[in-house]
């Protein structure tokens, strides 16, 4: 190869690289405050894509459960992350107790005790003899914990507590749907399940993204997600109206 050659060839891929650079320098800017939904990783696979625009012309960017990151992308540019499914509860630990749980409370050798108990607007339930006794945000074993050693101080010597969920809080689901309301929840159910449950779509639903209202302990947290995403107990769904 002829010294001239050489060198135009060197230029030509210092000139690619630059644009490349210059394309993918977005990816640097995703700092922490770009974060609007902090969803676990996906498991390791075959890469897939995961850009979809939205209307404003934004990039939202799906990975594990959700939308993680919001930035331009420019054209052609390839995202991806490890396949996965984003439908998979954020909360992947125990189920955390909250308002409209209906909780079945049972205290060995204690009719007066053992009963169905509702979580209040204030995340508590009221048990005989002991009072109220705080719920929001505990698992039911770290309820049943507090119960036996509330009863154990001067009520019921050695006590024997077992709590489980009768029937967990309610979600709703609101906007462009036919029957919108309260509807029990079911277990695994989806957005598209609960469109389902209200009635299906209006002629005005969009179907691309959804916003999902999530109470955790008393704080609300605002999702954007897609029609395959999982919801929780006491979850709000609102469907959009399309753009025409």
């Amino acid at each position: 190869m002829s010294p001239r050659l050489a060198s135009l060839l060197a230029a030509l891929l210092f000139a690619l690289g630059g644009c490349a650079q210059d394309e993918l320098a977005f990816l640097d800017d995703l700092v922490p405050a770009d974060i609007i939904y902090d969803a676990p990783a996906a498991p390791p696979g075959r890469p897939i894509p995961i850009a979809s625009t939205s209307d404003w012309g934004q990039t939202t960017v799906y990975a594990g459960n959700g939308p993680v990151a919001a930035a331009p992308i420019p054209w052609g540019v390839p995202v991806v992350v490890p396949a996965g499914p984003h439908a998979v509860p954020d909360a992947l630990g125990p189920y955390l107790l909250d308002t409209g749980d209906k909780l079945r409370v049972f205290v060995y050798g204690q009719p007066n005790l053992s009963r169905l108990y509702t979580v209040d607007q204030v995340g508590k339930i009221a048990v005989p003899l002991i009072g109220s006794v705080h719920a929001r945000g505990r698992t039911t074993g770290e309820l049943e914990r507090t119960i036996r050693a509330r009863l154990a101080v001067d009520y019921v010597k050695d006590p024997q507590v077992t709590v489980d969920v009768a029937q967990n809080r309610p979600f709703f689901i609101l906007g462009e749907v036919r029957l919108p309301g309260q509807y029990p929840y079911v277990s695994g159910m989806t957005v598209e399940t609960a469109v389902a449950i209200g009635g299906g779509y209006t002629e005005r639903a969009s179907e691309r993204t959804f916003r999902i209202t999530r109470r955790v302990n008393g704080l609300v947290d605002l999702i954007e997600a897609p029609s395959d995403y999982t919801l929780l107990p006491g979850d709000t769904v609102y469907v959009y109206e399309r753009i025409l």
